[in-house]
């Protein structure tokens, strides 16, 4: 079996060739746990859950390390705002985006390296540039210590750019640095910052830039050479382009495939901070079930611009919804000839049957999650007619099977007991809205015509159930009570 993926760097699609037979690391940038998470940060993480599953399912043992920055700028000014330690709200925002992973089902990484608990690993990396000549002490005395940009040859590789047509930002100032574009790989403790966020170092105290963490902590649990670097696309430049410099400017390889899952439009529009379009995992959870956003998440190709809007999500809440449907109806079907459910906790190696043809070609390529959708649905179409028939309860148990196999490949099948209700959980409550209106309604027309006994009676039917109608100047409103 050979699963090729587009490598980034070579703007080619590769053959993955395990540096280790049989096993594949991977290096994930995780959270910089500032502030919620959303839904670019979900989609990331969905997409390399994916990608993990698959590889599991190829037989392949997997090393999935994604790492919490829980150090850096932002998480020192953010702390500030909202009047705590920056530590305390690090550690706040790192649990929600861990409650946001499992939401939406991803797998726990095998390690998962905070930033603070690798200083020594830092350290030591940037010791070994300065030795080789590709980082200095700052210029001013202080206890900065930055890359030599011009000293990498091959500075702007994995973007496709050189040093020298690279843009400063206006009024960009040298702070110590030989050339405005070199960047910091130790930041010198400030006195507007808290002591706390600072460790001793041979160059005085401090802390680590943002791009060091990430090459100290990849190399730490995967090694020198790597087999797949993800994040999303937002993270090439110039995080991602400065790790690989710096990483390979100390004399590791580093990774051989760097993978970027796609950006996300808001209604037509780029999410950014700037525009205040950003869609968080809190309020998407509100409105849809966590496996319909999955189903979102992880339905188009991973490198394309996926766009958000409530009508792309009910669309993916119609498919989804065909899915679930069929799969109730046959698993009743079949009743004790219903296959078991698929585990992916022991890598499929329990399956009894293997994917059609069709779906791991998909997936070989390049993960082509549209076109392996494309076979799951075919397959429903099948095993509908099978089911409207009545006929040939073995081959229905078999596409029940095939159908749910790829589903939790994907993560997205409805069967599975972490959905328990999530698929219906919507639907129910829409269905209770137009039940309770139904009633609210013959109760206005009862009260309407004087008729207060039957508007009573209405509402103590509903009390009855468990349904808390009151009066409002809008109208009315309802919650749920004790039944």
């Amino acid at each position: 079996m050979t699963i090729s993926l587009y490598n980034t760097a070579s703007r080619t699609t590769e053959e993955l060739r395990p540096v280790t037979d049989g096993h594949v690391g991977i290096y994930v940038c995780g959270a910089t746990v500032q502030g919620e998470p959303h839904i670019g940060h979900l989609r990331s993480a969905s997409v390399f859950d994916t990608l993990r599953r698959w590889l599991l399912y190829s037989g392949f043992s997997v090393t999935m390390v994604r790492n919490v920055t829980d150090i850096d700028d932002k998480i020192l000014s953010k702390s500030v705002e909202e009047g705590r330690e920056w530590f305390a709200h690090a550690y706040k925002y790192e649990r929600a985006f861990t409650d946001a992973y499992d939401a939406l089902d991803v797998l726990p990484p095998s390690s998962e390296p905070r930033a603070t608990g690798h200083i020594t690993e830092m350290i030591e990396l940037i010791s070994r540039l300065i030795e080789a000549g590709h980082a200095y002490p700052a210029l001013d005395g202080s206890a900065d210590v930055y890359f030599d940009a011009a000293s990498w040859a091959d500075y702007g590789e994995l973007t496709n750019q050189r040093l020298e047509d690279m843009e400063l930002a206006e009024g960009t100032e040298l702070r110590g640095k030989k050339d405005a574009r070199d960047f910091a790989l130790w930041k010198a403790h400030k006195e507007s910052e808290p002591i706390t966020a600072s460790w001793p170092s041979p160059w005085g105290r401090g802390r680590p830039g943002w791009h060091i963490e990430c090459s100290a902590m990849s190399t730490k649990y995967l090694r020198s050479n790597f087999d797949i670097h993800g994040g999303g696309l937002d993270l090439r430049f110039p995080h991602h382009e400065n790790e690989l410099a710096q990483s390979r400017a100390a004399g590791d390889r580093f990774a051989n495939i760097w993978m970027h899952s796609g950006l996300l439009n808001v209604g037509g529009d780029k999410m950014s901070k700037s525009l205040g379009n950003s869609v968080f995992a809190s309020d998407l959870f509100e409105s849809f079930s966590p496996l319909a956003l999955r189903y979102f998440l992880t339905g188009a190709s991973y490198r394309s611009v996926l766009d958000f809007s409530p009508t792309a999500m009910e669309r993916s809440a119609a498919s989804l919804e065909r899915l679930s449907n069929f799969l109730q109806r046959a698993r009743q079907s079949l009743g004790a000839q219903a296959p078991s459910l698929p585990d992916v906790s022991d890598g499929y190696a329990t399956r009894t049957l293997d994917v059609p043809v069709e779906f791991a070609a998909a997936l070989d390529d390049d993960l082509g999650i549209p076109r392996a959708l494309s076979v799951v649905f075919a397959q429903v179409t099948e095993g509908a007619k099978l089911l409207d028939a009545g006929s040939d309860p073995e081959g229905l148990a078999r596409i029940v099977a095939e159908v749910e196999l790829m589903l939790d490949i994907l993560g997205v099948n409805p069967s599975a007991a972490v959905w328990a209700g999530s698929a219906t959980d919507a639907k129910a409550e829409s269905a209770l809205d137009s039940l309770v209106a139904a009633q609210a309604n013959k109760r206005a027309e009862a009260k309407r015509n004087k008729d207060y006994a039957t508007a009573d009676a209405i509402r103590d039917e509903l009390a009855a159930a468990g349904v808390i109608i009151e009066d409002t100047a809008d109208g009315y409103r309802y919650h749920l009570g004790e039944g």
